[in-house]
């Protein structure tokens, strides 16, 4: 019995120390934004291997989730005889979750698994320490401008998968279906409010690109320094994050459309 006690008492205790250095370090990134944006370069040149590189699998995705959309939404539209209205129902349901959730899956396992490899190879190799010697900081050189990228990228990675998606659910409804052309998109136009809807969605992957970023970069920052380590940071980053993004989506639909 005292053993079980134990082995809970020091879970409970790696998960608070756990707790407060990952928001020790958020706080830290947050507050290097004005720094960072000073030395932009940086921050582009993550976006572009961030965003460029995540953007074939985000494009091709968002498609055939449009594909399935359309498909789903006619059959089920159909029985009520509304198949006019197939484009509000893909459009709301990509601008409002798909877009956002299923596009920021995929950039954990594609752009944050990277993250988390490669800072956890610089822990491991000791350049992180290295650097900390020669007196430069490598949470403002090196995480700083990765966060800010995946939090810039993020929404715009989104925006594609959704518009995609858009493309792909025209595409069978119209002209593989027959559905009227004008009916499709005025549907659309008359249905989807830039407020609620849009820009909801915006946040969401706003704060979806938050968290994945800084959980890939906590994850290799603080890997232990050996393959194992890593390999085991880089595996419970697409855990973690996934887990975040959907019980962050729950909370966020339940606030943003119950006001």
């Amino acid at each position: 019995m005292i053993k079980f006690l134990s082995s809970i008492g020091a879970i409970v205790r790696l998960t608070l120390v756990a707790v407060g250095l990952s928001w020790k370090l958020l706080v830290r990134l947050i507050k290097l934004f004005r720094p960072t944006m000073r030395r932009f370069s940086l921050v582009s040149e993550q976006m572009h291997f961030l965003g460029n590189y995540s953007l074939a699998i985000i494009s091709v995705s968002g498609l055939f989730v449009g594909f399935v959309l359309g498909l789903q939404g006619y059959y089920t539209l159909q029985k009520y005889g509304s198949e006019s209205a197939l484009g509000l129902l893909v459009a709301l349901s990509l601008v409002r979750e798909l877009g956002p959730v299923v596009c920021a899956l995929l950039f954990a396992g594609r752009a944050g698994t990277s993250l988390t490899a490669e800072i956890g190879l610089m822990r491991a190799g000791e350049q992180l320490s290295a650097m900390e010697m020669m007196g430069v900081d490598p949470i403002a050189r090196i995480l700083a401008p990765r966060f800010w990228a995946g939090v810039f990228t993020m929404p715009i990675l989104a925006a594609v998968f959704s518009a995609m998606g858009i493309v792909g659910g025209w595409v069978v409804g119209v002209v593989m279906i027959g559905i009227d052309s004008g009916s499709f998109w005025g549907q659309m136009q008359g249905g989807v409010d830039f407020f609620k809807d849009v820009l909801n969605g915006v946040l969401k992957s706003l704060i979806f690109g938050i968290t994945v970023t800084f959980v890939a970069l906590y994850q290799g920052y603080e890997a232990q320094p050996t393959p194992e380590g890593v390999s085991r940071s880089t595996t419970s980053t697409v855990v973690v994050a996934s887990l975040f993004v959907l019980g962050l989506d729950f909370v966020l639909t339940a606030l943003m459309f119950s006001l």
